[in-house]
C-alpha cells in the first residue's frame, strides 16, 4: 500500500525526475510506438476518452513505456497530477490528462535525434494534417519542453524568452501559424533548444559542442561578457573548448570551436596554441607566474590543447609554439591532421562493426576524406567510450576526454560501433587504444581488432565502468572507475607495459532430439566459461534485471542482489551432484570427477572472476616449476603438480577448477580458500548430460545437453599498469 500523496501537490521533486529518468534510461520502447496502442485498433484503446486518457491509463501508458510491472504507484500519481490542468473542474478521481502532452514530454527526454523531437511534437499537435499549427498548439509544445528542461536543472527564466525570441522569428508575417517546414528549421536553428533536445555531438568542424553546466563560481560569458547569473544551470558550456555562453547568446553568431584538423598537408607539423579567453580568475599564468586577477569580466586565456592558462597580455608572448602539455604522448593535436580527395575503397571497414558510414565521422563537410600524419615520438591515444555503461559515468568521461583530447580520437561507441575510429587509425604504427567501458565492451572492441586485419594491432587499456570488470583488475586498472582524474589516469597509460592475452575459441554444439535453448552469448572466451552453481546465480540476477532494471542501478545494490540469489542457490542447491550431467576432457584425457561433490566447473583465462575472486589461488613464488608455456605439457591433471602451477593470461593454457556450492564462492570471494584445481590445459572439451545453467565472460544462459569444444584462438595485446606506489610503511611487500 502506497503512502497516501497530498492531491494538492503537483510538482515532481527533484529526486522523482532523477527516477524517472533512470527508468527511462534502461527502457527500449520509443513513445511513437506506445502511442499506436491508444489508436482505435490498438490494446490501451479502451482507456483513450478522445484526446485525453484517465490515471488508469496513464499507469498502463508508463507499463508499456518504461516496461515495469511495479512502477511506484506514488510517483505514478504526482506525474499524473503534473500533467493536469490547475483548474479545479472535476473530482480527482475523474481528472484526464492530454495523451499528446505526455507523449510530447516523454519523447523530449528519451534518446533520438533533435529533428526527429521536433517533427514529432509537430505531427503530435497537428490534428488535422494539414502541416500547419495555430500559436496556441505551438505554445502547448513549449509549454512541454519548459516542463522537461525544469526537471532536468535548467533555469527556465533563461530558455523562456530564448523560445519566445524563436517564435517571433519563425512566425515572421504574423499569420498566427506555423508551418512544419518553418517548425523545424526554427527549431534546429535555436542552441539552447537543440541542447534540450539531446544534440549530442558535432556536424562540422569549429561547431560547439554544447551542453547546460551549473558554475559554482563566478562566470562570463565569452558573448557578451556579463557574468552568468542563476541557482541551477545558468549557460551553455562547449565539452572541447569550454566557451561559455548564456542560453540567449549563444544564437548570436559566438567565435567558433577550435579546429579539429588543418587546411592542407602543408599546415601539418605547425603547432600553435589555441586560445579561448575568459574564465581563468585566480590561477597563475604559466608565463609570468603571476596570479591572473579578475576584473568583473572575462579574464586570461587558456589553450584547448595544452590547457596552459596566460594574461591576455602574456598569450601573445613567445613562445607560441604548443606543446601539447602533459599529455603530449596521447594527443592527436589539429597540425596532426589534413584532408585528402581519396576514392574511399569498398573494403575500409573490412567486418567492423558498427552501422553508421564512418565517412560522416572522418570526412570534412565537402567530402574530403581526413588523414593522420602523427607528431614524431608520441603514441596518439584513440579512445572508445561506452556511454551506457557505469550509468552517467560513461557520458562524463566521454565529455571529459573530448576537452583533454582531440574530439576526432574520442569516439561515442553508441554511434557506429568501434568501426569509423579503428577506419580512422588503420594506417598509424604505434598508437594506443583505451576502451572506456565493462569487459562486454572490451571484447568487443578486441572482435573489431580481428575484423579490421589492421597494419599492426595496437595495444589496449582499460578504463573500467559499471560493475565486475575482472579483465581491468587482472591489467591493473582497478574494479571500477570513481571520478578520479583522468590526466593521472592517461599518464598511467603512458607509463603502461605490454602483454599479451590468450583468447579462446568456443564452440556449443546442441544434442541433437533437443529443443533449442537461449542464444550462446559469445563465440570467443576472454575471461572464463563456467557452468552449475556460479552461472545458475548469474542466470537468475540477469533475469532480474531484465525484468527490473532500475532495482540494479548501483553497485551496492547489485551487491546485495548477487548475495541474496547465493543465498537462495545455497538453500535449493539446484546443480547438486554436478559431475553426474557432465564429462570434461583435457587434450583427450578424460578428467575423474567421481570423488568430488561439485555443483560447478569454471574454466579460468584471468585470475580474477565475479569481481575479483581468484578461484585459482595464489601460488608462491617459490613453489613454482619456472616452466615456458613451450616446455609446460599440453596437459597437466596430476594434483600435486598443479599445487605449485601458477595463471598466466599469455601461456596458451586454461585453468579448469571445481566449486563445491554457493556458499564455497564467499569463501573464495573474501579470499578465505579456493576452489579445486582439477586441470591445467590447452583444449577442452565438455559433454552434458541435462539442461544446465552456463556462462561465457559474465554473460548468463540456460543450455541444453551438448557438447562445448574449447581452442586456442589467437593473443591480443593488452597494456598493464603500472605497479601502485606504496602509499605508507606498511605497505611494503
Amino acid at each position: 500500500m502506497s503512502t497516501p500523496t497530498n492531491p494538492e501537490v503537483k510538482e515532481l521533486s527533484p529526486v522523482d525526475f532523477i527516477q524517472l529518468q533512470q527508468y527511462i534510461e534502461y527502457c527500449s520502447q520509443k513513445v511513437k510506438d506506445v502511442l499506436r496502442e491508444f489508436d482505435a485498433d490498438g490494446s490501451l484503446a479502451r482507456h483513450r476518452h478522445g484526446e485525453c486518457i484517465n490515471e488508469e491509463g496513464f499507469r498502463l501508458f508508463l507499463k508499456t513505456y518504461l516496461e515495469v510491472e511495479d512502477f511506484p504507484v506514488d510517483l505514478c500519481q504526482r506525474l499524473f497530477r503534473s500533467f493536469q490542468n490547475s483548474e479545479p473542474t472535476q473530482e480527482d478521481s475523474a481528472k484526464e490528462v492530454f495523451l499528446k502532452d505526455v507523449s510530447c514530454y516523454f519523447s523530449l527526454l528519451e534518446d533520438g535525434q533533435p529533428r526527429d523531437k521536433l517533427e514529432f511534437a509537430f505531427k503530435l499537435y497537428d490534428r488535422d494534417g494539414n502541416g500547419v499549427l495555430d500559436s496556441s498548439e505551438v505554445d502547448r509544445i513549449i509549454a512541454q519542453m519548459m516542463h522537461a528542461a525544469d526537471y532536468l536543472g535548467w533555469d527556465v527564466s533563461e530558455l523562456r524568452p530564448v523560445l519566445k525570441d524563436m517564435m517571433t522569428a519563425i512566425d515572421a508575417d504574423s499569420s498566427g501559424t506555423v508551418s512544419l517546414e518553418e517548425w523545424v528549421e526554427g527549431g534546429m536553428n535555436n542552441v539552447p533548444l537543440l541542447v534540450l533536445l539531446g544534440l549530442k555531438m558535432t556536424q562540422k568542424d569549429g561547431q560547439h559542442l554544447w551542453r547546460m553546466k551549473h558554475f559554482n563560481k563566478p562566470v562570463y560569458c565569452n558573448v557578451c561578457q556579463s557574468m552568468l547569473l542563476g541557482l541551477r544551470k545558468q549557460g551553455l558550456c562547449c565539452t572541447c573548448c569550454k566557451y561559455t555562453v548564456h542560453g540567449r547568446c549563444a544564437n548570436r553568431n559566438p567565435a567558433p570551436c577550435t579546429r579539429t584538423y588543418v587546411k592542407s598537408k602543408k599546415e601539418t607539423g605547425v603547432p600553435a596554441h589555441d586560445w579561448v579567453s575568459g574564465n581563468c580568475d585566480a590561477r597563475k599564468c604559466d608565463k609570468c607566474q603571476k596570479k591572473i586577477k579578475s576584473f568583473q569580466g572575462l579574464t586570461g586565456k587558456h589553450c584547448v590543447w595544452c590547457h596552459t592558462m596566460r594574461h591576455d597580455e602574456c598569450a601573445d608572448q613567445e613562445p607560441t609554439e604548443c606543446t601539447c602539455g602533459l599529455l603530449r604522448d596521447h594527443i592527436l593535436p589539429p597540425w596532426a591532421i589534413y584532408p585528402v580527395i581519396k576514392e574511399r575503397p569498398n573494403n575500409v571497414k573490412n567486418g567492423c562493426s558498427g552501422s553508421t558510414d564512418d565517412s560522416e565521422l572522418n570526412t570534412t563537410p565537402d567530402g574530403q576524406v581526413l588523414q593522420i600524419s602523427p607528431v614524431p615520438n608520441t603514441h596518439p591515444l584513440l579512445v572508445f567510450v561506452n556511454p551506457k555503461s557505469g550509468g552517467k559515468q560513461g557520458e562524463r568521461v566521454l565529455h571529459k576526454f573530448q576537452y583533454l583530447l582531440n574530439p576526432r580520437q574520442v569516439y561515442n561507441l553508441t554511434n557506429g560501433g568501434p568501426g569509423p575510429g579503428l577506419s580512422f587509425f588503420r594506417n598509424l604504427q604505434d598508437y594506443r587504444i583505451l576502451v572506456c567501458g565493462g569487459d562486454g565492451t572490451v571484447g568487443w572492441i578486441l572482435d573489431a581488432i580481428d575484423k579490421a586485419s589492421l597494419l599492426v594491432r595496437p595495444p589496449v587499456a582499460v578504463l573500467p565502468l559499471g560493475t565486475g570488470n575482472d579483465l581491468a583488475r587482472c591489467l591493473r586498472w582497478g574494479g571500477g572507475y570513481d571520478g578520479e582524474d583522468l590526466t593521472r589516469i592517461l599518464k598511467d597509460i603512458e607509463g603502461s607495459s605490454q602483454v599479451l592475452m590468450d583468447r579462446w575459441s568456443v564452440q556449443v554444439i546442441t544434442d541433437e532430439n533437443q529443443e533449442k535453448g537461449d542464444p550462446v552469448p559469445y563465440e570467443i572466451i576472454n575471461n572464463y566459461f563456467s557452468i552449475g552453481v556460479d552461472a545458475s546465480i548469474a542466470h537468475r540476477f540477469h533475469t532480474m534485471r531484465e525484468k527490473h532494471p532500475q532495482k540494479f542501478n548501483s553497485r551496492m545494490k547489485n551487491k546485495l542482489w548477487y548475495f541474496e540469489f547465493a543465498t537462495s542457490e545455497t538453500i535449493s542447491a539446484s546443480c547438486k551432484k554436478l559431475s553426474e550431467s557432465l564429462a570434461i576432457e583435457c587434450c583427450g584425457t578424460p578428467l575423474d570427477l567421481s570423488g568430488l561433490s561439485l555443483e560447478g566447473v569454471a574454466v579460468l583465462n584471468i585470475p580474477s572472476m565475479h569481481g575479483g575472486s581468484n578461484l585459482w589461488g595464489e601460488t608462491k613464488k617459490g613453489d613454482t616449476k619456472g616452466l615456458t608455456s613451450q616446455e609446460e605439457p599440453e596437459v597437466i591433471i596430476d594434483p600435486e603438480i598443479l599445487k605449485v602451477t601458477s595463471q598466466d593470461l599469455s601461456d596458451r593454457r586454461l585453468e579448469v577448477v571445481g566449486l563445491e556450492g554457493a556458499m564455497e564462492m564467499g569463501q573464495i570471494y573474501t579470499g578465505l580458500k579456493s576452489a579445486v584445481r582439477l586441470a591445467k590445459t590447452s583444449q577442452i572439451t565438455i559433454r552434458t548430460k541435462k539442461a544446465l545453467p552456463m556462462q561465457i565472460d559474465g554473460e548468463p544462459w540456460m543450455q541444453p545437453p551438448c557438447t562445448i569444444h574449447i581452442t586456442h584462438k589467437n593473443q591480443a595485446s593488452m597494456l598493464m599498469a603500472p605497479q601502485a606506489k606504496s602509499s605508507g610503511f606498511f605497505n611494503y611487500k
